[in-house]
């Protein structure tokens, strides 16, 4: 069987629980752009080969499917949700972002940053900022890929075009976008944030750069320089998965440095999870573990941001 031919109508149906360890290590390569699309494909092949199937069906089940787990449609009625565009001068000069509050608030309400992954603003983190403001919260979830054009509508080319981004100018955007959300209209005035793998990471940065950022939820995300761990003056919460061995090994020196500086964390690591295990559009979505992780990020804001 050619592992790169098109699955049929008769191909086997694709058990994700039962892929070989190193093909999750193999896609977590090629989500972080570490390979590219054909280098995926052809060290798969193995893998293809060994369950009866195709490579390209592989990479197919592996890959988001945004529509089956949408929560919360773009026109729900019990929210109101808008595209704002706002400055960064220190960045790329100006950032456009995704916001949602309840329809009808009560009053003045706490606001979260939603941080995407290095796909910029997908349908996925569309629906998280929704379904935050189904939980009482305004979110604010900035699109980093803006400058290039925005969110491309395909996961491939938005990872091509999220290589393309000057670091250091997004990094910028993103503090803009703080600065937004925390004056954001209808806002109590704090403000929490919220990031998943690239953005778990920006969290951990953000905090080191903004006194006034009361509470983190970072998922799966590269470390805060160890340096800069003293300036944190948010409270975090850090989201691991068992299997992530990439993010997983900085940990050590994280956690030496945060309590070393004495600031306020939780950690938790899920078992038998996998890295992006919260995200409900891929096959390494855990529920259990994402239900969990999710409830504490609430309970968090909603402690720290009421």
């Amino acid at each position: 069987m050619n592992p790169q031919a098109s699955a049929s109508a008769t191909a086997p149906v694709i058990d994700p629980s039962q892929f070989d360890p190193e093909l999750w290590c193999l896609f977590d390569q090629y989500v972080h752009g570490d390979i590219d699309r054909r280098g995926f494909l052809d060290r798969a092949a193995r893998f293809a080969l060994a369950s009866g199937t195709t490579a390209a069906a592989l990479l197919a089940a592996l890959s988001p499917d945004f529509a089956q787990a949408q929560k919360v449609a773009p026109g729900d009625a019990r929210v109101k949700a808008e595209f704002v565009e706002f400055a960064s001068p220190a960045g790329y000069g100006k950032v456009r972002a995704y916001v949602t509050r309840p329809a009808q608030a009560p009053g003045p309400l706490p606001v979260v940053l939603v941080i995407h992954e290095n796909r910029g603003l997908n349908p996925h983190i569309e629906d998280i900022a929704r379904r935050l403001a189904l939980d009482g919260f305004i979110a604010v979830a900035p699109d980093a890929l803006f400058p290039l054009g925005g969110y491309p509508g395909d996961e491939d080319k938005a990872r091509e075009q999220f290589a393309k981004l000057d670091q250091a100018k997004t990094r910028e955007d993103f503090v803009a976008a703080a600065g937004f959300a925390r004056g954001v209209t209808g806002g109590n005035g704090k403000l929490g944030a919220v990031g998943f793998c690239y953005g778990g990471g920006m969290v951990n940065f953000l905090a080191t750069r903004l006194p006034e950022l009361q509470a983190g939820a970072a998922f799966y995300g590269a470390p805060a320089p160890a340096e800069q761990v003293g300036q944190i003056k948010a409270e975090l919460l850090i989201i691991f998965a068992e299997n992530d061995e990439r993010i997983n090994a900085a940990w050590p020196a994280y956690e030496a440095a945060l309590k070393s500086a004495g600031t306020k964390h939780e950690a938790f690591k899920y078992a038998g999870t996998q890295h992006g295990f919260n995200n409900d559009t891929t096959p390494r979505f855990d529920a259990s573990a994402a239900q969990q992780a999710w409830a504490r990020t609430l309970a968090l804001f909603n402690r720290t941001l009421r």
